[in-house]
């Protein structure tokens, strides 16, 4: 069944329904408990609090914001600069930088005038990590970029005294979770050592750590603020890319997310090709309920190939050189049968796999404990 309003079908989500109009429960999700979200002219007030929030700290710096040289951070650090905050652009180097990523965080910072902090994972380590995961046959091997830079954000706000995290997702054109089996708990530490100590072979010195009691440490003693700014104003992608394009030099890439080479690779051919899954129709979809796309333009573009033939070509060539893999070897990777994540235990926790089994473990305890605090 395909919904009426954006382009999920019943194959897309185990967990999908459809109402009796037609229309699916990820739109009804956006529609009832997202939209006000979306709808923000009356969020300027809060704002502005916060940004006098954010300068009474008289820090060097008064904020982190992490970039990547895609369009939502680099809107963020436009803000940010607008609205006179201090902040310190912090960057994951993991080896896939494309060269544009590396010119327009260069440009942006530059036109500017922020202080850039790089941290540099060992190739080797990356490398021995990719593998692990794509011998593991789990869906989400850009769990291993996207938890390194939430813990280098966490851990250089920490060091450098920083109460506020200024991010660049936002409910809009992000819409909320994804649908099942489609990626993993971000924070989940536990699962990226785990299969890691299964299949993987080199120590980890430079990868970042940001432990589950640590994280808790932060955000509820240090209370370290992790703040999603495009939720405070309207947010038109290609409005945007306009304004950053005119004012900041920056470049396109042609894609979510393809500032990376590999994850360029993993969303556009990995995904569909091992897990039939296709990020675009999710992305499309919630352009679709937040007015920025049609239904009939979101299903043109799925007509379209994901990847550029060329650039594929391209792209399979330089990713199995970069990590070591024969042509042989990296299909039959391909061709293992798909696991999850819940199947890998933790060798920290022998009790539980990963946080998420941890979380479900003590709901009882922590729903008591509210109780008692509550009265």
């Amino acid at each position: 069944m395909v919904c009426t309003k954006c382009i999920l079908t019943s194959e897309d989500a185990s967990e999908i329904t459809f109402d009796t109009n037609g229309v699916c429960s990820f739109c009804n999700h956006y529609e009832t408990s997202l939209k006000s979200q979306v709808s923000k002219s009356d969020r300027s007030k809060d704002l502005e609090q916060l940004i006098k929030d954010v300068k009474e700290k008289g820090k060097e710096y008064d904020c982190i914001i992490g970039v990547s040289g895609g369009v939502d951070s680099t809107y963020v650090a436009y803000l940010a600069k607008q609205k006179g905050l201090r902040p310190l652009a912090v960057h994951l180097d993991y080896g896939w930088n494309s060269e544009l990523a590396v010119a327009n965080i260069r440009s942006t910072l530059n036109v500017l005038g922020i202080d850039l902090y790089t941290h540099v994972v060992d190739w080797e380590e990356i490398k021995d990590l990719q593998l692990a995961f794509l011998k593991a046959s789990v869906v989400d091997i850009e769990l291993l970029n996207d938890f390194a830079i939430y813990a280098v954000l966490h851990n250089q706000a920490y060091k450098r005294g920083i109460k506020y995290v200024l991010h660049g997702m936002n409910t809009e054109t992000e819409g909320g979770k994804l649908p099942e089996g489609w990626a993993h708990e971000k924070f989940d530490q536990l699962n990226i050592l785990s299969i890691h100590k299964k299949f993987g072979h080199k120590q980890l010195k430079t990868y970042p750590r940001l432990s589950f009691f640590k994280r808790l440490y932060l955000m509820k003693v240090y209370k370290l603020q992790w703040v999603g700014i495009l939720d405070f104003m309207p947010y038109n992608k290609d409005q945007v890319k306009e304004l950053i394009i005119k004012e900041l030099a920056w470049r396109d890439y042609g894609g979510k997310h393809f500032e990376s080479i590999f994850t360029r690779f993993y969303q556009a051919y990995i995904l569909p090709r091992k897990f039939k899954i296709d990020k675009r129709k999710f992305h499309y979809s919630v352009l679709i309920c937040s007015g920025q796309m049609t239904r009939e333009q979101a299903i043109k573009e799925m007509e379209k190939p994901a990847y550029d033939p060329q650039m594929l070509k391209e792209d399979y060539a330089f990713v199995l050189k970069k990590l070591g893999l024969t042509e042989g070897k990296f299909e039959a990777i391909m061709d293992l049968p798909v696991r999850s994540h819940l199947e890998y235990s933790s060798y920290v926790n022998k009790h539980y796999k990963n946080y998420e089994m941890f979380f479900k473990a003590i709901k009882p305890m922590t729903q008591f404990v509210k109780k008692l605090i509550g009265k």
